[in-house]
Formats: C-alpha cells, structure tokens, sequence
C-alpha cells in the first residue's frame, strides 16, 4: 500500500522505526528497538540502509559517545502526512464492518497480550 500511494523509500518495517522518530525525533538504538520491537541485528541493518536513503542519520551521543543517536532527517520528515493517510486507509480497510465497541474490546485485548509480552 505504501508503493501505491508514492512512497517507496522505505518499507513497511521501516516505517515503525520512523514513525517512533516522527514522533521523538532521535532515539537510541535500544530505544528504537524497544518502541519498535524490532531485533538490534535487523534494527542495525535497517538503520544502515534507512542512512544510506537519506531518512536518518547517526551520531554520537555528546553525554555518551558510546551511545549511538539516530536522528530523523527532513527528508523523512517530509513523508509522515503520505504515511499517516496510507495508515488511516490501512485501518479502514482493517476494521470495515466492525462496530465502535467491537474495535475499543479487540484493541483492549490486544493491549493486553502486548504487556503480557513485555512481561
């Protein structure tokens, strides 16, 4: 769906790691991984290919050099509306025929299995 609507900078994995920085705009790696729940092995080369696009860039923490900051760039930054009106469509299509309550009950327990699985 993303392809479809002209975006094809990224994928669809790729998208829940920009989509944790439009909201927080840099971000450990760890974090990353945590908001994400994706792997560090799949992040770290993600993250690469995402660098080599242009949608973030990496830098030294200046607290902790160490630590690694992922920083999303303008030209991320410039795709969040396409994303977000594919995203809409996405839950469309995911929730047609479902009431209001339906929706807020299988959310609920899907809440719950996710903290079920963050211990």
């Amino acid at each position: 769906m993303l392809k479809e609507s002209g975006i094809d900078a990224f994928n669809g994995a790729q998208g829940r790691i920009l989509y944790v920085l439009w909201e927080k705009e840099r971000l450990t790696i760890s974090e990353i991984g945590h908001l994400t729940s994706l792997a560090k092995t799949t992040l770290t080369s993600m993250l690469d290919r995402m660098e080599e696009s242009g949608l973030v860039v990496r830098s030294a923490d200046k607290e902790n050099r160490r630590q690694v900051i992922i920083s999303i760039t303008d030209k991320a930054k410039a795709y969040k509306e396409d994303y977000d009106r594919v995203s809409e469509r996405m839950n469309e299509l995911f929730y047609k025929g479902f009431s209001e309550e339906e929706i807020s009950a299988f959310e609920g327990m899907l809440g719950h299995i996710i903290n079920n699985l963050d211990g």
